[in-house]
């Protein structure tokens, strides 16, 4: 029990000193170093030059593997805890399929507590920011928990997958990434050149031009394990800096994250393959098509036409916000006649999965 305790403190006595070290960097900006809305197509994004790779090609000349592994931060709550649990299965069901290059998986927990789910989905404990650090944003947790698990973790493979709990793996996903670069998925609401007054702040022009700056957020993304452990702690120390500046903070919201790991690649010089067949996101998304994620970010509301009645509660509808304090029961009531392949597609999936998990809703 005395070298556990010895342990345990220097462990604790480490992680405070590095927050405190990441608090005295982020508080020294500019550093050198309403939700979005629907996803839709836009000419204005400004992209790099590669925007879909055919996946025949993604793979090398030797066709060995190039294994990644699947991470998702998470905290404690219901509402997490039930869409991991629903991810869990299909990456399950998804990895030893041909295509996938999908090795291992992660939930980071940043919680600071293990639950009673450890047994069931492999996972990592983090710590989470110090009480009032996160200034009521958790989404600031999520660069600080892969800061200890990149830190701590034995991860077998160079790859890294970046995820999220509502991510649901509908093909094996192969190792899109290829020759250093990251592959992301472009949102349509992350625009530097818009605000680059604003991320001047954080990617000074010595750093080369704004369009540098990716239109992605931190998942989903494949980078390479040891890019990722040098972009990590800025990507930390860029967010906890853009959430102290009012301006920054005024101007990106709940995407500020986002923002600030676009930012952390750039400035490492790490730059993404922009794959818009990624994943979708329904109700806007329709159709599954080539897709390999389907992100059920947005509520799915519909008469029993079939007709979309976004902004307006539907006489169907799904929406993960329904079950914040409960996990949603098995065999969901399908969508009617005329809605979308996507939203179909996507309730199947949990019904599927639900049926299968042990103890679902415990």
């Amino acid at each position: 029990m005395g070298c556990g305790n010895v342990f345990f403190t220097l462990l604790i006595t480490f992680s405070v000193a590095l927050i405190t070290y990441n608090i005295i960097i982020s508080s020294n900006a500019p550093l050198k170093q309403e939700l979005p809305g629907p996803s839709r197509s836009s000419s204005s994004i400004i992209v790099d030059p590669i925007i879909k790779m055919p996946v025949d090609k993604s793979r090398g000349g030797s066709g060995s593997k190039r294994l990644f592994h699947t991470a998702v931060t998470a905290s404690d709550s219901v509402y997490n805890t039930w869409q991991c649990r629903v991810m869990y299965y299909w990456f399950k069901k998804m990895k030893g399929t041909p295509n996938s290059d999908m090795g291992g998986f992660t939930r980071i927990l940043h919680s600071g507590k293990a639950d009673k789910h450890m047994n069931e989905i492999p996972t990592f404990v983090a710590q989470p920011l110090p009480s009032g650090m996160d200034q009521g944003y958790i989404v600031l947790n999520r660069p600080w928990a892969f800061v200890q698990w990149l830190q701590q973790a034995d991860i077998k493979e160079d790859y890294i997958l970046m995820s999220e709990p509502d991510h649901i793996i509908v093909k094996p996903i192969p190792n899109l990434s290829r020759d250093g670069l990251g592959a992301a998925f472009p949102f349509f609401y992350i625009e530097p050149k818009k605000y680059e007054s604003v991320l001047r702040k954080y990617f000074p022009e010595e750093k080369g031009p704004i369009t540098n700056i990716d239109p992605i957020g931190n998942s989903p993304v494949i980078v390479g394990k040891e890019s990722l452990k040098k972009i990590a702690p800025t990507w930390m120390n860029v967010s906890l800096a853009m959430k102290k500046d009012p301006e920054t903070d005024k101007a990106f919201g709940w995407v500020l994250e986002m923002y600030a790991y676009a930012v952390s690649s750039a400035l490492h010089g790490v730059g993404n393959i922009l794959y818009k067949d990624f994943m979708i996101q329904p109700p806007w998304d329709t159709e599954v098509g080539k897709k390999f994620i389907i992100h059920y970010t947005y509520g799915c509301d519909y008469n029993m036409k079939g007709e979309l009645t976004y902004g307006k509660i539907g006489e169907w509808r799904f929406d993960k916000r329904s079950y914040d304090s409960v996990a949603p029961p098995r065999n969901l009531l399908l969508p009617p006649p005329g809605v979308p392949e996507s939203v179909v597609t996507l309730v199947k999936m949990v019904n599927e999965a639900t049926a299968n998990i042990p103890n679902w809703g415990s």
